[in-house]
């Protein structure tokens, strides 16, 4: 699934705008509930430009992959190396519905910090 690994990859580190970025992925109704706060699309296209200006280098790392017609579920580390030589770590599970054309409609998820690296 493009969205667990290109996604943080092309909203974090290009020069793309990030308004296409997050079109390309998810619907225009997208929803995103993380660790039980409501993310919008406006909140996660104001999330995108400070990050950009934090992180040197991102991979995800797919542990879990699962779908069932339109649901999806994963569990994912995000490993982000930040501009100031920090290195955090986070552990994602991930529950979703998929649009009819493939991107993601709603998310909910839950993440835990893993220690460094």
């Amino acid at each position: 699934m493009d969205i667990l690994v290109r996604y943080p990859q092309e909203a974090g580190l290009t020069d793309e705008e990030p308004a296409a970025v997050l079109d390309r992925y998810h619907t225009p109704d997208f929803e995103l509930i993380n660790d039980g706060v409501l993310l919008d699309r406006q909140r996660l296209l104001d999330h995108i430009t400070p990050t950009r200006k934090r992180v040197a280098a991102v991979r995800v790392e797919v542990d879990q992959a699962l779908v069932d017609g339109d649901q999806v579920a994963a569990r994912t580390r995000l490993v982000a190396q930040m501009r100031n030589g920090r290195t955090i770590a986070t552990e994602i599970y991930m529950f979703g519905e998929m649009a009819a054309d493939g991107r993601l409609r709603r998310a909910v998820q839950a993440t835990r910090a893993l220690p460094a690296e």
